[in-house]
């Protein structure tokens, strides 16, 4: 997987995810008041989106730091990794965008990274190593909303991950559809790290 700038992979990923959340609007996405919440975006059905291949798409760089005037929470997971959620902001075209760095304060590499990407079949086969297991949970709205997904099934997230070394930080971004305006805490969920609530901006 190649890994290249992290603010034009958000770039890229917000263009694709707009169409992915109309697309999710289309069909119904949620319970619907029926169901068990879950609020899963499929991909969208533009042929405009079907055109952009794995030459379009951008990794983020593993070691690039986002901005972290503001801290939303810090969370602790196994093996001395510290998950720094920074932001988790409303986008134009009803989604969220949260952006977070892994530390390892360990003495060791940690190379449990695929634990991340979940356990959903669709994104384990065409986003590889990622976090794409993440998720926003709406305690009060009683919905699970899963990262977004392009034409290809990809993640709207950071892929490529090889490992956090010892004493390195990992920046990360994932995308969601966006909850209601009326909801601004939603619980934050990532594989190996505690659920902790964090604010939805903008």
């Amino acid at each position: 997987m190649r890994t290249r700038h992290f603010r034009t992979a958000r770039r890229e990923a917000a263009a694709v995810a707009v169409a992915a959340v109309l697309a999710c609007t289309a069909v119904g996405c949620g319970d619907g008041g029926e169901g068990n919440g879950d609020e899963r975006a499929p991909a969208a059905s533009s042929s405009a989106d079907r055109g952009k291949g794995e030459a379009d798409r951008e990794d983020p760089a593993p070691n690039e730091v986002p901005d972290a005037s503001e801290t939303l929470a810090v969370i602790k997971g196994t093996d001395d990794l510290v998950l720094t959620v920074h932001s988790a902001r409303r986008d134009s075209g009803g989604f969220v965008t949260v952006n977070a760095e892994v530390k390892n304060d360990g003495n060791e590499s940690f190379y449990g990274v695929s634990a991340w990407r979940g356990y959903e079949q669709e994104i384990v086969r065409s986003s590889g190593r990622s976090v794409g297991g993440a998720m926003l949970v709406d305690q009060k709205g009683k919905k699970r909303y899963y990262v977004l997904r392009d034409t290809e099934g990809r993640c709207l997230c950071t892929t490529g991950l090889t490992k956090v070394e010892a004493g390195k930080s990992l920046a990360v971004f994932m995308q969601f559809p966006a909850p209601p305006e009326s909801t601004t805490e939603v619980d934050f969920q990532m594989p190996t790290f505690p659920s902790t609530p964090i604010k939805v901006s903008g």
